[in-house]
């Protein structure tokens, strides 16, 4: 058995590639297919000019479902290998790795295509790293409806070695310089933020786009302070229908809790069957603000349930991992819907099994094909909340699921995500306070495994010791996590750390006027797109405006302005398109509002303060009697009662 067993190993190390060594998830899924793998690496791209060889680049990460499918497809196909090998130099990214590469060559995809990538995003390039061809899923085998990569990639041999390819690097390398379209004479304003909202904006079935839907959650915060700044009705509608379709149509995962990660049909019935954490952290801060605001219970039972599953499945030693999958390669969504006996097992002792059957509608009927063509359920519900007799016929659905396998976890730990967990634990503490608590503990569990001798490091499998130095997107996320903390728990420490990864960021990632995504020689530069997650870039301008307030640093206003100046026509062509952006601007033409009190009065006040009719309202804690409410500028309102103070900062800030 000994030496079987040696032979195996044997056997595995000859059939591994260059990514065995990985720590990556994703990049070890790889490791033992036959393509020759390289990871980003100096070595890959010095190789590829001495060989004389063009270079191809596949970018995923380990829940990715169609990253899967190729995988099974062409990755391991032994014939499509030999020609990846023959002809390529071959280099696998992850994209939760290198964000940064990422985000570069998604952009370019898009102006070189005029619409999304998504992955696997698939570049070939030249020795230089000029690209020539790019492609998201590439079939394995030519039919009469795309080409294939059996066909793909002895065509590319052939037009390299031919010198057939400056046309094609030529017009990629153009449409690579070119900028957003300028706007002429369209500043930002209340009303050019709202009617762009309306050009964009889908009112029958709620959200943004006409092919499928992301949650983007910073377009709803965004509407939500529009309706406030502008006393706007639409505004209000339309944020509270998108909350209410995402909360109760098939986006959100109705028998574990949490939300996929996007819809794959406009009506928000079908999703893609990945929960990534950063939706999780992105939808809890929401629905806490909607809740606190309207006292819905749909919305303080979704943050609690989708804490909870985060808790059950994404939590070990107070930090979070980043994902579980889809499902399998060829059948995604398995594990999430039900067949019709389970349905109506399910519903056979339930006394309101007909207000459950008419709240799902067409959708009991069967509204997604298995991967054995079968139809199956997957809950939506098309009421205004949740029908009657809905706990018990989750519990029984619950009990059906218990019997399956969950899908695979990505267990690697990303400092940006948890920091974006954490702030959210922070913002849900007004629906339970023990959130506090748990946010302090995985606060500082984060601080101890991510940060070490002043440095700040971006991921890494919890069994091993973080390599990879932190991104603009980690510093980003953790300083906006430690002000909200600040917040909620007047514990100084936390705002000089975010003083500290603030100066730290500044000098990694802020190089003459221009903001970089790395600290590395990629040089790439942040952008606005809140695309999958905040822009990490808005997020950054929108902690400076809160330290500048909270520290009354004048330095820290400049940056803000400067940063905003040089950003501005961006936000002026893109406008709802950069949501996050678009807050920070609002944030600084209107003006952020520290309220200073004693610690005690600001913890007991909060939730009144957090219904305060104006949306950029922050709290520090001074050894005062009474309440002070002070600009940049100066200090405008003093008053022992809150109540007080919120009729001034409402009459005075929003007339």
């Amino acid at each position: 058995m000994k030496y079987i067993c040696i032979i195996l190993t044997f056997l595995i190390s000859l059939s591994a590639n260059e990514l065995s060594s990985e720590t990556s998830p994703y990049l070890k899924q790889h490791s033992t297919n036959p393509v020759n793998w390289y990871a980003w690496t100096d070595r890959a791209f010095q190789k590829a000019k001495k060989e004389n060889k063009p270079i191809f680049i596949s970018i995923g990460y380990s829940t990715c479902h169609w990253c899967h499918v190729m995988e099974s497809e062409s990755f391991e196909s032994e014939k499509l290998a030999k020609l990846f090998n023959k002809y390529f130099i071959c280099i696998k990214v992850d994209k939760e790795e290198m964000s940064q590469l990422d985000s570069y060559y998604q952009r370019l995809y898009k102006k070189v295509k005029g619409y999304p990538g998504g992955w696997p995003l698939n570049i070939f390039l030249t020795p230089e790293k000029k690209p020539f061809y790019m492609a998201s899923y590439i079939p394995a085998i030519t039919s009469d409806t795309y080409i294939g990569l059996d066909t793909l990639l002895v065509k590319l041999h052939f037009k390299y070695v031919n010198n057939l390819l400056n046309e094609y690097i030529q017009s990629i390398q153009k449409v690579s310089k070119q900028a957003y379209e300028k706007v002429k004479n369209e500043k930002i304003s209340l009303k050019t933020l709202i009617a762009s909202v309306d050009e964009n904006y889908d009112d029958l079935s709620s959200g943004f786009g006409s092919t499928t839907k992301f949650p983007e959650a910073s377009k709803v915060e965004l509407m939500m302070d529009l309706a406030i700044l502008s006393g706007s009705k639409d505004m209000k509608q339309y944020s509270f229908d998108m909350l209410n379709t995402m909360a109760l149509r098939g986006l959100y995962d109705h028998v574990d809790g949490g939300f996929f990660r996007y819809s794959t049909d406009v009506d928000w019935e079908i999703p893609h069957f990945e929960k990534m954490l950063y939706t999780q952290a992105e939808m809890i801060s929401l629905y806490s603000r909607a809740y606190i605001t309207t006292k819905k219970e749909l919305y303080k039972n979704v943050v609690i349930e989708t804490i909870d599953m985060l808790k059950r499945r994404f939590l070990k030693d107070n930090l979070y991992f980043s994902a579980s999958d889809a499902g399998s390669h060829d059948s995604e969504g398995r594990y999430f819907v039900f067949s019709d006996k389970e349905i109506k097992d399910a519903l056979s002792k339930n006394k309101f099994s007909k207000n459950i059957k008419e709240s799902l509608g067409s959708s009991i009927n069967g509204n997604f094909i298995s991967s054995n063509l079968s139809r199956k359920v997957h809950l939506n519900f098309h009421t205004k909340d949740r029908p009657k007799g809905f706990y018990e016929f989750r519990k029984k659905l619950a009990q059906v699921r218990s019997k399956r396998k969950y899908p695979f976890i990505d267990k690697k730990i990303n400092t940006a995500w948890n920091a974006l967990m954490i702030e959210a634990l922070y913002k849900a503490s007004l629906i339970n306070t023990n959130y506090i608590a748990d946010a302090d503990k995985q606060m500082s569990a984060l601080k101890d495994f991510m940060f070490d001798r002043g440095e700040l490091y971006h991921q890494s499998l919890i069994t091993n010791k973080p390599k990879q130095l932190g991104l603009l997107e980690d510093y980003s996320f953790f300083i906006s996590a430690l002000i909200a903390g600040y917040e909620v728990t007047f514990d100084e420490e936390k705002l000089d750390f975010a003083l500290y990864l603030l100066s730290r960021a500044i000098s990694k990632f802020y190089k003459n006027g221009v903001w970089y995504l790395s600290d590395d020689n990629l040089k790439i530069r942040a952008d606005l797109e809140d695309t999958h997650y905040i822009s990490p870039l808005s997020q950054m301008v929108q902690n400076i405006i809160k330290l500048a307030s909270l520290k009354g640093s004048r330095k820290y206003e400049r940056l803000a302005i400067s940063t905003l100046k040089n950003l501005t026509p961006e936000i002026q062509a893109k406008q709802v398109n950069v949501p996050a952006a678009a807050i920070a601007y609002l944030m600084q033409k209107n003006g952020v509002i520290t309220l200073k009190n004693a610690q005690k009065s600001l913890q007991r006040d909060r939730l009144k303060i957090e219904n305060i009719s104006y949306p950029y309202i922050l709290l520090k804690e001074e050894s005062i009697e009474k309440y002070l409410a002070c600009s940049m500028k100066s200090c405008f309102a003093a008053d022992e009662k809150i109540e007080n103070i919120k009729n001034i900062i409402e009459k005075s800030m929003l007339n």
